[in-house]
């Protein structure tokens, strides 16, 4: 059958396509500076920044504009009670008109109600035109303010110290204070971005087959957790890489002798092997057939394909550990119990445990015993009477492909047994010990939670 290759997922219907261009290695550093991400966030931040700006001094723009309104009409009428009325003669009008101008020290200019000029004292101001109706600028730019009179004529007056200041000093007052904000975002900004980029080298480092690259994670925000995860998972690559490398070369220097003797064999039967020559191939072929499995089934352990939560199932751990007493022959006694587990993998971990014993126990009768010591908590303890193990090799013993001083090749075994024992019980959560026995011998306990996780 012709594998095709996989086809790119469709875009939906009317969907626009988006192009990104792909970087090569290391691109980030070759990054136009508008398309870095601390330069897009800082200038959001700065736009963001000037958007509330304008529309706070928009408002308070709009909130002056009414209370000078409610100012310029006070002033209207405040004119309208200390001037003479339109009915008083011109001069008595010209005379006030004169007499406030210089207490206030601007000029004032009088309109009648039809725009005809009734005094003025200095300048004559211009008259409002028709098009205003109400008090206020006349023309802001040259400082000068129109007053309707309740009698409805016109007050029209200029100063310089009618232009108001407060706009200016408030522009500026913002304008200061996005600066000083500007200031201090940028390098909080830069530091974020910044360590992102170190995550970025470390995970092309990686990447590129550096194993033991690694960022720093100090902190307490997101990117300190995502620095931590990564290092995390870089740890645990590196663990599996070289648990890898040394499962294949010693699965390598253990599969020579079997094949080893194998060819011995063939070459000493020649065309007509003996009985003896046959059981030994068939021997060799069985401990070689052996041998792949506990490879295999330790590199699906090591590599999390087996025993995952998915494939946990009621398990009644105390009839399977008793089958496989009544099969090796082994003494049981146990409570019954059931836990969750996945029934393959405890079989083969009871399975081991036995064969362990028989071939080192020294052929001292094996003791096996199925107990609750804790709440939610099962312990499988298989004991003997042999020689003991010496406590520098009681976690070596757990290693794969170990054999302990004195052992031999006869013996039987290549030395995984227990290391699957202590994947399989890791892979339910559980852990397994190896201790001196009172009275001589050792003594394998496994504990495994009840719910296996």
């Amino acid at each position: 059958m012709v594998s095709r290759p996989a086809l790119p997922d469709r875009p939906a219907a009317g969907a626009q396509p988006v192009s990104c261009p792909i970087l090569p290695a290391h691109g980030a550093s070759h990054l136009r500076g508008r398309d870095r991400l601390y330069v897009r966030i800082y200038f959001a931040l700065l736009g963001g920044l000037l958007l509330v700006a304008a529309l706070f001094f928009a408002v308070w723009r709009w909130s002056a504009s009414q209370h000078e309104r409610a100012a310029f009409d006070a002033y209207a009428e405040l004119a309208t009670e200390v001037l003479p009325g339109s009915g008083a003669p011109a001069p008595a009008q010209q005379q006030a008109l004169e007499g406030w101008a210089r207490r206030m020290g601007v000029q004032l200019t009088l309109y009648g109600v039809h725009g005809a000029l009734v005094a003025h004292a200095g300048g004559v101001l211009p008259a409002p035109g028709p098009e205003q109706t109400q008090s206020g600028w006349l023309d802001i730019g040259s400082a000068t303010i129109a007053l309707k009179l309740a009698d409805g004529r016109w007050l029209v007056g200029h100063r310089r110290s009618f232009v108001p200041r407060q706009p200016l000093q408030v522009a500026g007052l913002l304008a200061l204070i996005a600066f000083a904000v500007s200031m201090v975002a940028y390098p909080v900004v830069r530091r974020l971005t910044l360590r992102l980029e170190k995550l970025q080298v470390s995970v092309e480092a990686l990447g590129a087959g550096d194993l033991k690259a690694r960022v720093d994670a100090n902190g307490c925000d997101e990117v300190a957790r995502l620095a931590q995860s990564f290092n995390e998972a870089a740890a645990r690559i590196e663990a599996l890489v070289t648990s890898q490398k040394a499962l294949l070369a010693n699965a390598s220097h253990e599969l020579r002798s079997p094949l080893a003797r194998i060819r011995m064999a063939i070459e000493l039967a020649g065309t007509q092997p003996s009985a003896s020559v046959c059981a030994e191939l068939r021997t060799n072929v069985v401990e070689l057939d052996q041998l792949i499995d506990e490879i295999l089934l330790a590199s699906r352990l090591e590599s999390g394909a087996a025993g995952q939560a998915d494939y946990l199932e009621p398990v009644d751990f105390t009839a399977l550990v008793a089958e496989e007493c009544a099969r090796a022959g082994v003494r049981f006694s146990g409570a019954q119990i059931d836990l969750r587990g996945e029934p393959r993998l405890l079989r083969r971990l009871v399975r081991n445990l036995l064969d362990n014993g028989r071939r080192h126990g020294g052929g001292s009768a094996l003791e096996v015993s199925l107990t609750v010591p804790h709440m939610n908590t099962a312990q499988l303890d298989v004991c003997d009477r042999g020689r003991g193990i010496p406590e520098n090799l009681r976690e070596r013993i757990f290693e794969p492909f170990f054999r302990a001083p004195g052992t031999r090749e006869g013996d039987g075994g290549v030395g995984l047994g227990l290391a699957l024992v202590r994947s399989i019980a890791g892979r339910h959560n559980g852990r397994v010990t190896c201790q001196t026995r009172p009275g001589g011998g050792t003594c394998f306990s496994v504990a495994i939670p009840l719910g296996g996780r």
